[in-house]
């Protein structure tokens, strides 16, 4: 679901994050109990009727046009709000927590706290995925998954980032699902029939990518929980095993699986194909057959950020590795994310990235560099490709991992950042509106919580950035 949106602010940006713990990545951003499993509900479209829904659309509508002149809140003001949320013990400790706010018009420091401390970023660090898959591989490109003759009776699948194949047709209007195997099977045997085959044997190439499909680093919880699929450049629905439930198990080898799929697509379309899928690279000067594409790299983005979604960020963080010259593998992945938030113009000092989706404990992120990154993103009249990620970025009380925060809140509507949680790790960076119409970038990092589950931490974040939201302190 896109949200209306106007053609100026954004809103205020936000980023906390508290350091330390181990892992089990955005199952957190969604389920705020520490190790506790409970279905994720679709949020619907049109908005969920939850208390704020209401608001939060007006609102997300209404962000279009802001006024420069907005008057700039009182830095001492908020400089205090900072310094109560930093000694607030549902964070743990102060020295364990880091935060920021800025004004987005001027890149003014309102309030901060320790804000060049590396913390465990959990899923902030998706933002700085984002902005490395739309400046690397474009905002338009698609993700295409070809057939491609190899010889007279071999054809080979070959895998170009897409883990969200449908299993049949694809739906025009969805993102996860854009381009079915289906679609893809009844197109290749018409191409085939019309050269007079009808037997085929069936390679598949899944070299787009390399390195390890899991990082070293996780816990086996994640794969086992299904909060991650094994990283692959193709894969149906993300590589689920069912989809009736949030964190479905998932298949071993998803590139495998799709080539599976794909040739019993090709039996159902009468082609017969002649023993079991192998892997194998195409060979050179092989020729396209069919193909079909994935929803828009903005498109995909989104709906990375918006859900939180830990195997999309994975291969975000690849594809723009791929396509700045780097390996498809998580190092690359890492330094093409390191990469982007040097173009920006941003000082590194202290980023630490591991991973795509934030499932590693071991990575560090200053929130200064997050919030720095949230200005440019935020800035009306600037990089319009950074701007496409906050565009991505979810609306508080409406959509996504926020649809159930700042309901009975000035943040409704107002606010519009990313989650991030781990065990002992609870994170929010973003934008935030306040009531003059100034538009905050911020940035919150806690990383050692006291208790590792979220409900705590979550509602002093979210009760200092709705304190933010509705802030007329100028």
């Amino acid at each position: 679901m896109r949200v209306p949106r106007g053609t100026g602010g954004i809103v205020f940006l936000a980023a906390v994050t508290l350091a330390g713990g181990y892992a089990v990545g955005d199952l957190f951003d969604l389920l705020p109990g520490r190790f506790t499993l409970a279905p994720v509900p679709e949020v619907p479209d049109p908005f969920p009727t939850a208390p704020g829904a209401v608001r939060a659309t007006e609102l997300a509508t209404a962000l279009g046009e802001l006024d420069p002149a907005a008057p700039v809140p009182d830095g001492t003001t908020i400089a205090e709000l900072v310094s109560e949320l930093a000694r607030d013990e549902r964070l743990g400790k102060p020295a364990d927590v880091s935060i920021i706010v800025t004004d987005v018009e001027t890149g003014t420091v309102l309030g901060e706290h320790q804000p060049d401390e590396a913390r465990v970023p959990a899923s902030t660090v998706k933002l700085l995925t984002a902005i490395a898959a739309l400046e690397q591989v474009g905002p338009e490109a698609t993700l295409d998954t070809r057939v491609l003759s190899a010889s007279a009776d071999r054809i080979v699948l070959v895998g170009g980032g897409d883990m969200m194949l449908a299993e049949g047709a694809g739906d025009p209007e969805a993102v996860k699902g854009r381009a079915g195997l289906g679609d893809l099977a009844r197109t290749t045997a018409s191409q085939l029939r019309l050269a007079g085959r009808t037997e085929v044997r069936l390679d598949f190439d899944d070299s787009l990518f390399s390195g390890p499909r899991l990082h070293p680093s996780w816990e086996d919880s994640y794969f086992n929980n299904g909060y991650v699929a094994p990283i692959a450049p193709m894969a149906v629905l993300l590589g689920a095993r069912r989809t009736d439930v949030p964190y479905p198990p998932r298949y071993n080898d998803p590139a495998r699986h799709a080539a599976e799929v794909f040739a019993a697509a090709l039996g159902e379309q009468g082609i017969t194909v002649l023993g079991e899928p192998r892997r194998q690279p195409a060979p050179e000067g092989a020729t396209q057959i069919a193909s079909v594409s994935s929803a828009s790299v903005a498109e995909v983005t989104e709906y990375m950020l918006v859900h939180s979604e830990n195997t999309v960020a994975e291969v975000l963080g690849r594809l723009a590795a791929v396509a700045s010259g780097l390996p498809g593998s998580f190092e690359g992945a890492t330094q093409a994310m390191r990469n982007a938030v040097v173009d920006a113009g941003i000082d590194p000092a202290g980023l630490r990235p591991v991973d795509g989706s934030g499932l590693a404990a071991t990575a560090g992120v200053p929130p200064r560099v997050l919030s720095r990154l949230l200005e440019q993103m935020a800035r009306p009249g600037g990089d319009p490709v950074l701007r496409e990620a906050a565009l991505g970025l979810p609306v508080a009380a409406l959509e996504g991992t926020l649809f159930d925060r700042f309901l009975e809140s000035e943040g409704a509507g107002a606010v519009r950042a990313k989650t991030g949680s781990l065990p002992g790790v609870t994170s929010l960076a973003g934008l935030v509106l306040t009531a003059d119409d100034r538009e905050l970038a911020f940035a919150i990092l806690a990383d050692k919580t006291p208790d590792g589950g979220q409900w705590g931490p979550r509602a002093a974040i979210d009760t200092f950035v709705a304190r933010l939201a509705g802030c007329g302190c100028s």
